[in-house]
């Protein structure tokens, strides 16, 4: 039940959309380790997703400000969605790999439906905002370059647990 990046998706940035294209890799090769019941690999699996997660928060955080919207509310759901996310993760490690097929497909759908509300509901709110700037719009003018050091980090990651890594 892998998720896949389509256009739909797109928030009308680049830095944003490449997170969320690499935030969709990681939920695939969390779910590949759901699907193979391997404890052993989870809760690094999990950490990795979580931290690139905050990278992405971050992000998001620093395009708001730079063009004054208020992000009160988006900085709620972006704690809602990782206590999420850190309740899903723990729930799935109490069971220490051991759960039967239809569990994994549950964990998975969850995990996925987790990824999909993420971008529809708490970021496809700031696309309107989004598409008045240009597409590869960052606050400091380098066009999203300070992202980049975790973008290599993730792409170690994904090569590391044989997942394909996606790109703006």
């Amino acid at each position: 039940m892998n998720l896949a990046w389509t256009k739909q998706l797109s928030v009308g940035n680049a830095v944003i959309d490449s997170d969320h294209k690499n935030l969709i890799a990681l939920v695939n090769g969390v779910e590949r380790v759901i699907n193979a019941r391997d404890h052993s690999v989870m809760p690094q699996a999990f950490e990795f997703l979580e931290g690139w997660l905050c990278v992405h928060f971050a992000n998001e955080e620093k395009i708001a400000r730079a063009v004054d919207l208020d992000f009160f509310k988006h900085r709620q759901a972006q704690q809602y969605s990782l206590k999420e996310l850190q309740h899903l993760r723990d729930a799935m490690l109490a069971k220490e790999g051991v759960w039967c097929e239809s569990t994994a497909k549950h964990y998975a759908h969850l995990l996925n439906a987790w990824m999909t509300v993420h971008i529809i509901k708490i970021d496809m709110p700031m696309k309107p905002m989004l598409q008045t700037l240009d597409y590869k719009f960052w606050p400091d003018g380098r066009e999203g370059k300070a992202n980049h050091a975790a973008g290599r980090a993730a792409n170690l990651y994904l090569q590391h647990f044989d997942t394909t890594p996606c790109h703006a």
